[in-house]
């Protein structure tokens, strides 16, 4: 084989490298293929640099072996690339409405928005599988992880809360969050990853019951860690974005507050939504829930069902959670949707998804801070183009859009605690 010829080769392979993720962003497919499809649009965004050095490596050696085709791909490849490292790790005026004045301020104390990957930061400390509740009635033990700043970081004071997210049924804490945990654990801040209950071991309300417990215990327990009991935010990606919205929004409530804290102080400073779920009726719609209609029930309280033993065909699945299909129990998707728990006194709220999402209806999100905004209360919904459900779990230390994240959270943070 010729020179010329192994450098043709490898003008067309790195161009190609450079397209083929991004055919995902035009790609429109209907359920069930849109989330089997959607790895090439999260691979496009997460990889964005290096997709683009690809491409324009492809550009350099097509151009140079006359490969013209493959010089053509390269480029197209890379520019696409470029603007999707544009639109997805740029400025925005989220923030503008609710904090004017002090954005800009406040922005200077944290790394910017861009840059390539996460910025370097100190270890922080970390203890793992701590019991923070068992639940009454019960030897189940909830467990949590606990992130602290290094030693030669100062502490200020403030807890998040974190909820993973596995669509209530499946993942665990500790599962593609430690660098966002890390960043978070060098601005000072103390970080309790939540392992609530899944389902089929119980339905949505006690994995709210959950969330309550492990802000009952951050509070119990803040002084052992220099955290102030009323700086303590709550924060889920998914389906613990969802979670944590509601438990932040209905503090109290007889309906959703296990009788063991009725009467506790269970409010928190704030509540950040990582493309979380807010109205489970339109979620019903969006997922096309009504293709489980014929799929057999699935029995609830199995205690410590390991995530082997359970079926993919039932993730997600609303009538497991809500008992029943959207027809049948309307009220418990109303009771169960943070939507419809907005009042005057909800903390601010931080909402950030793509607006490709695949899983949290976009329409639902701008509903969302159209009530919030209405009832007074300080909320930043960020709708970042050209990324997808469960962005920032992809390669979170190089891509540009988590990087992006990362800063709008500890902004709001800054603004917020």
């Amino acid at each position: 084989m010729s020179w010329n010829v192994l450098w043709k080769a490898v003008a067309y392979v790195l161009a190609v490298l450079s397209l083929l993720p991004t055919i995902g962003y035009f790609l429109h497919p209907n359920p069930p293929w849109n989330y089997y499809l959607v790895i090439l649009p999260l691979v496009a965004a997460a990889l964005a640099p290096i997709l683009a050095l690809s491409g324009g490596l492809g550009v350099l050696f097509g151009i140079r072996v006359q490969a013209w085709p493959a010089a053509a791909l390269g480029l197209i490849g890379a520019g696409l690339s470029l603007v999707v490292v544009l639109q997805t790790s740029g400025p925005h005026r989220a923030f503008d409405a609710s904090f004017p004045g002090s954005v800009e301020s406040a922005s200077r104390a944290i790394p910017p928005r861009r840059g390539f990957g996460l910025p370097r930061v100190s270890e922080p400390l970390f203890e793992p599988d701590i019991p923070f509740a068992v639940v009454p009635d019960t030897d189940r033990t909830l467990l949590c992880d606990l992130w602290e700043p290094g030693r030669e970081v100062e502490r200020s004071g403030v807890a998040v809360v974190f909820l993973h997210g596995g669509a209530w049924y499946l993942s665990d804490k500790d599962f593609g969050t430690r660098p966002f945990f890390r960043q978070l654990a060098s601005r000072g801040h103390v970080v309790m990853d939540v392992a609530y209950r899944l389902a089929p071991e119980v339905e949505m309300r006690p994995m709210v019951g959950d969330v309550l417990r492990a802000v009952a215990w951050m509070k119990d327990h803040a002084a052992d860690y220099g955290v102030n009991p009323e700086r303590i935010v709550l924060a889920g990606a998914s389906s613990g974005g969802h979670l944590a919205l509601l438990a932040a929004y209905s503090p109290g409530d007889s309906r959703l507050t296990p009788p063991d804290l009725m009467g506790r102080d269970l409010g928190v400073r704030a509540v950040l939504s990582l493309y979380g779920p807010v109205d489970l009726a339109a979620c019903y719609d969006y997922w096309d829930q009504e293709r489980t209609l014929g799929m057999p029930p699935v029995e609830i309280g199995a205690p410590g069902a390991a995530a082997a033993e359970k079926s993919m065909d039932n993730a997600g699945r609303l009538d497991i959670l809500l008992g029943g299909h959207l027809p049948e129990v309307p009220e418990s998707y109303a009771l169960l949707s943070p939507i419809n728990h907005v009042h005057p006194g909800a903390p601010p709220t931080f909402l950030y998804q793509g607006k490709r999402d695949v899983i949290a209806p976009v329409e639902s999100a701008v509903e969302m801070e159209h009530r919030l905004r209405s009832a007074g209360v300080p909320v930043v919904n960020v709708l970042r183009p050209w990324i997808n459900h469960a962005f920032d779990l992809i390669t979170p230390t190089i891509s540009p859009a988590a990087r992006a994240l990362t800063h709008d959270v500890l902004l709001f943070l800054e603004l917020t605690t």
